[in-house]
Formats: structure tokens, C-alpha cells, sequence
């Protein structure tokens, strides 16, 4: 049994899919045989349960989460325990010891969830400043291959140049990083001069740090890098 707990500081986060990061616990026979936090790698309507059942994780226990999340998550078999309240070690061991109840959903959620959210929508052609250096994250090194959902763990970074109107490709030295690969990531930007980042998803931690670095986040970008530069008039040579 692995479980994962929507965490804030070191209490369980009213919401699933806006806390800083997640306690991921290992299960076995009764006992706790692994405990670790990763980072929240990013928010966006079917990504987290795909993200956390490629983790091989059973159950997800949060403060708040919307119907649509829930049915989701059980297309993944993974069972979502929401309403619960307490700090994270409180509640390890009431779930251990079958002690653990569903409440009440304690945050609140749009009354049109399918709506999308403007925080995460592409900018139209007319916001982009072609005179800036603008990051794609991308699976692969060719403008050919698409943008990488992730950020912190994203497998490259693809760095547009207005002076040379060229690409660089840069791989991430972070994706591996056990923990804090957010924050490197835009540390790794700013070394590069970035000003603009075209992402598939933020995490609120990594979000924080771009605000404070001054580089625009355009997330919910998706499909081919080639599109995302015809699409916004990037002339690359």
C-alpha cells in the first residue's frame, strides 16, 4: 500500500491539487517501511492521477477534492479519502490503525469545474515579446518533439535567442534532484537569462520562485514546439 498525503507545512492541505507537496508513504505488513515529500510537480485537470499512479500509489488522502478529481482518481484505483484534518504524523497513524473517516470536503470548488482556469492558459500572439528569451520545456532536443508537462523535472529546456533567432537545447540538470527541483530549475532559467517560460504545469513552490525571478509563466502549453513558435510568430532561423 503506498499512500499520498496533499501536505502544507506539516499539516494535511485543504486541497489536493494546490498544496506545496505531497507525503508519500510506503506501506507494509502494518508498518511505515518509507516516508518522503516531493514537491506538488503541477495542477491541471487529469495530471496528478496519472502522475501519482505511475508512482504506484493506492490511495490519496486530502482536505478538499472535486467530484470530477475523485472519478479520476478511481479510474486509477486509487482511492481518495477527502475531509480530513490533522498533521501528517496524526494522520499516518489513524489510517494504520483503520481509524481514518471521510469528512466533509473542505475547500471549495467552481461550480463549473470542465471551465478553464485563466492562470493557466497560453497567452494570444499579440502578448509575446519576440525581443525576449523564451524557454520551452520539451521531452526532447528538436523543436520537433513536444513540450514536456513537467517543469522542475522536464527532460529539456529549449531556449530561444532574439539576437540569433536560434534555438539552444539544454538539458535539465535537475530532473533527477530528489527534492527542491522547482526552485533549481529557476535558478537554472535566470543562469540563462530566460524572461519567458512556456510550461505544462507549475507547481506553487516553483511558481513562487519564478514570480520573484521576473520570468512570465505561460502554462497549459502543450503539442509541438514548432507549433507553439508558429503559433505566437517566432521566427527561428
Amino acid at each position: 500500500m503506498k499512500l499520498a498525503i496533499s501536505t502544507e507545512g506539516n499539516a494535511v492541505s485543504p486541497h489536493f491539487g494546490r498544496c506545496s507537496a505531497y507525503t508519500i508513504v510506503d506501506i507494509q505488513e502494518g508498518q511505515v517501511v518509507k516516508r518522503e515529500q516531493i514537491e506538488n510537480p503541477g495542477h491541471s485537470p487529469g495530471f496528478l492521477p496519472n502522475y501519482l499512479s505511475d508512482m504506484g500509489v493506492n490511495c490519496i488522502i486530502a482536505g478538499g477534492m472535486g467530484s470530477r478529481a475523485q472519478d479520476l482518481f478511481q479510474q486509477k484505483n486509487i482511492e481518495p479519502i477527502i475531509g480530513v484534518q490533522g498533521s501528517i504524523d496524526e494522520v499516518i497513524n489513524k489510517f494504520l490503525n483503520n481509524e481514518l473517516e471521510k469528512g466533509e470536503d473542505l475547500c471549495e470548488h467552481p461550480k463549473a469545474e470542465s471551465q478553464p482556469d485563466p492562470q493557466h492558459q497560453p497567452s494570444e500572439k499579440n502578448d509575446m515579446d519576440t525581443n525576449q528569451r523564451i524557454c520551452f520545456t520539451a521531452q526532447g532536443r528538436s523543436i520537433e518533439d513536444e513540450i514536456d508537462p513537467r517543469f522542475g523535472r522536464a527532460a529539456f529546456f529549449l531556449i530561444y535567442d532574439p539576437e540569433t533567432k536560434s534555438i539552444e537545447s539544454l538539458e535539465n540538470p535537475n530532473k533527477n534532484l530528489m527534492q527542491g527541483v522547482g526552485p533549481r530549475s529557476v535558478q537554472f532559467l535566470s543562469e540563462n537569462n530566460v524572461d519567458v517560460l512556456f510550461t505544462g504545469q507549475i507547481g506553487p513552490n516553483a511558481q513562487r520562485v519564478l514570480q520573484a525571478s521576473k520570468i512570465k509563466v505561460i502554462s497549459g502549453a502543450s503539442g509541438k514546439i514548432k507549433d507553439l513558435l508558429d503559433k505566437h510568430q517566432i521566427e527561428v532561423k
